[in-house]
Order: C-alpha cells, then structure tokens, then sequence
C-alpha cells in the first residue's frame, strides 16, 4: 500500500469491507496515545504522541462525509474519497492542503484526549485539569467544528448544548479572569474567544438561564479594568476526602513480600486512581498457616466514594487471576484477600492491577513507556505554559500547541502537588 510521504500529502485506499481510509501520518497504538473525533460519517484519529500531521480517517459514509473532507484535506483528497467509494481506486497517494479547519479539528480531538487521559496525581506532582473550565472550551470548539457534523444523532461528539449546560457553573469565573487579565494578553484574547464562542453557540442552541444572562451582559459592556486574580484560587478544588465506609486494612503478621502493580489506565474511567505508577501497591502477609495479600490503590482526588465495585486482579505464579473487591477510605482504595501460597513460599511471583468490573476491557501488553511518555508530554506542556512558551512535541498542528485555559490554570496553581 502507497505511505504518506510528507505533511502535504495522504493515502487514500479503500478496505475488504467499502470502509475508506485516509492516512495522514502515524497511527498510535494504545487508545490512550489517541486523539478522536466522531464526526459526519467518518471517525479521525491524531497520535497524541511525537510529530503530527492531517488525521488518519476512517470513512463508512463516504455521502455524510464529503460535507466536511474538502475542509480538511483538500478538494483532491476529497475527490480520491469519492473514487475509492465507487470502486475506481485501491490505493493512491493525494496532496493534501491542510486548512484551519484541520488545525480547530486536531485541537478539539486533543482536548477531548485531555479530559479523557490527562494523568493527574498528586504521586508524580501532575496538576488536574478543572473540568468545567476544559467542557467550555470544547463547547466553543466544537461549535467553530459544526461542519464536521451533521444532523444524525450518531456523532457523540457533537454536544454543544450538553457541554455549556454541564460545565455552565464555571461562566461567571471564566468572566473575572478575564477582565482580571491584561488586555494585551493571550491569555485575555483566548477567554475572550472562548466566551464569546460559548455565548453564540448557547444562542444558536436556544440555551437560556442566569449564568448565560450574566455572559451575554458581561460581553455587551465594555470590559472593565478588574483586579488581578490568581485563575488557580478561581477554580480552585475543594480536596478534602470524604471518608467512605471502606473497613481499614488489618496490620501485624509477617511480611512475605510486597511490590507495585500495574496501573492501566484503560482499566477503570477516568477520576478514580492517581494516575502515576507506583499508585498500585500491594504487601503479602504471613498470619500463621494463613497467608493473605493487602492491596492499596492511590484515589484520584475526583474518585467516588460509595457504591462502586472497583477491583484489584491477583495472579500468583502465573496462577489463575482472582479479584480483590476495593473499598474507598479518605485518599486510598484498599482491600484484601487470602493466598493460596504453600507454607514455606518465600518469594511469590505476584502480578496485580486495577480495574472497574464492567468497564474493564480485560488486561492488555505492557505500555508502561506509552504511560511514561504522556506524563513527560503533559509535564512539557504545563511547564511551557508556566514559562509563556510553545511546548515542544506538540500533539498536532495548527495551534494545538497553545495550552488551553484548563493547562494555563493548571500550571499556575499553588496546589501542592
């Protein structure tokens, strides 16, 4: 099959099943390597790590399709789609001609990633991105990306109204830090673009309410010089720990063995585990004759407290794996089972990981250098947007390198991480 050869140019080529594929640059391996967009007949995918370019897609509805493949690619690009639909190609290489349509696109499929895999933990002092103020700025995006989609309800992406109405608490902070923000500033024009995106988009949709009331206002009047305020004491978080019924973990015996597990984050939704490595950790016990293993789990700062099964899976010496049933209490999942280890075993050869029965897709290959990789791009970009710099290795082109407001507050807050 012909390869993408540069920035300017895809492949087009037509799968078994009539699926049209155009291939603009690397396909990531792990899903959450992936920036993805559900859009108009089609599904496009970014590699979220090293160099990006246009976005590989997944065609199946050629005719919803060429609403937006122009847009993004070029009328060439287009046209090569439509011949692979009708059977008259297999495979040809195209130019294409990236557009800003291409680079808002990118963007909104990166933060999409971002509110999905951002790897927060208080374990390896990487900062949360506050949800609200990361749902408006999708809002507005995705509004700027209304020709991506169409008029079907199968584009969950598509979700302006819900978004606005989710995160619309956040409004009135959004406001003060924008007339608390030099006017000079990026950071002033990034909230003002977003609110004024959020304000046409609410209209288009037919939202109402007091906070909206409040943003429309608050853009029809002539921005006041506000006092300066610190956006990460606007948003801030209230982390204290609810305790939750979870029974504490039973101390004494002697120590067999104890290590850390893995910590998959495919395994469970986001905002229950502390993101970083070593936050699966278990110890193996010796009580007399009866041998028992202690599992605790670091709690993402958002986890929830009650009713929800969230389960450690055991395999010892290559055994059959067996479920650990997790409680919460105040910042730790924890809980425990009995070994089946013989008396005199010394040196257990224990496998442990995390993971939300029904949600888990079951234990795949090791990505720990894909986990530690996204934890080295996101520090980048928290330290670049510190610093007012571009981050280096963005995750794709035509202005995803800019931080998003959710980052700029994230990196200038004095939460102790």
């Amino acid at each position: 099959m012909a390869r993408a050869g540069g920035e300017g140019e895809v492949v087009v080529s037509r799968g078994e099943d009539g699926t049209v594929h155009v291939t603009g640059g690397p396909v990531a391996a792990s899903d959450f390597t992936r920036a993805v967009l559900d859009v108009a007949g089609a599904v496009l995918a970014w590699p979220v790590l090293g160099g990006a370019g246009l976005p590989t897609a997944e065609i199946h509805d050629v005719q919803r399709a060429q609403q937006w493949l122009w847009a993004v690619y070029g009328e060439q690009v287009a046209a090569a789609v439509h011949a692979g639909a009708v059977r008259e190609l297999a495979s040809v290489r195209v130019p294409a001609e990236p557009t800003p349509l291409a680079g808002s696109a990118a963007r909104l499929g990166f933060g999409h990633w971002a509110a999905r895999w951002w790897p927060a933990s208080h374990l390896d002092g990487i900062p949360a991105l506050q949800p609200d103020v990361l749902g408006l700025e999708l809002a507005a995006l995705t509004h700027t990306c209304q020709q991506l989609f169409d008029a079907d309800d199968d584009q969950p992406d598509d979700c302006v109204a819900e978004l606005i109405g989710d995160h619309e608490a956040a409004l009135d902070a959004l406001i003060q830090w924008w007339h608390s923000t030099p006017p000079s500033s990026d950071t002033a024009r990034r909230l003002e673009s977003v609110l004024r995106t959020v304000d046409d988009a609410a209209d288009s949709s037919g939202l109402d309410g007091e906070a909206l009331r409040h943003l429309r206002t608050a853009l029809d009047r002539p921005r006041p010089d506000g006092t300066p305020v610190d956006a990460a004491t606007l948003f801030a978080r209230n982390d204290d720990y609810a305790l939750a019924a979870g029974e504490p973990l039973v101390t004494g015996g002697r120590v067999i063995a104890r290590g850390t597990g893995i910590n998959d984050w495919r395994r469970y939704p986001p905002g229950f585990v502390d993101a970083s490595e070593t936050a699966v950790s278990w110890t193996a016990r010796a009580h007399g004759a009866r041998r028992q293993i202690e599992v605790e789990v670091v709690a993402h700062i958002a986890a929830p407290v009650a009713e929800v099964p969230l389960a450690a899976e055991v395999r010892v010496n290559d055994g059959p794996r067996s479920r650990v049933p997790l409680s919460r209490r105040v910042d730790v999942w924890s809980g425990r089972a009995d070994l089946d280890l013989p008396a005199g075993e010394t040196e257990p050869h224990i496998e442990l990981g995390v993971l939300l029965p029904g949600f888990d897709p079951g234990p795949g290959s090791d990505s720990g250098a894909e986990r530690e990789a996204i934890r080295a791009l996101v520090r980048q970009r928290l330290a670049a947007t510190a610093t007012q710099l571009d981050p280096p290795n963005s995750p794709a082109q035509n202005g995803t390198s800019a931080p998003f407001l959710a980052e700029i507050a994230a990196a200038t807050t004095d939460e102790d991480y």
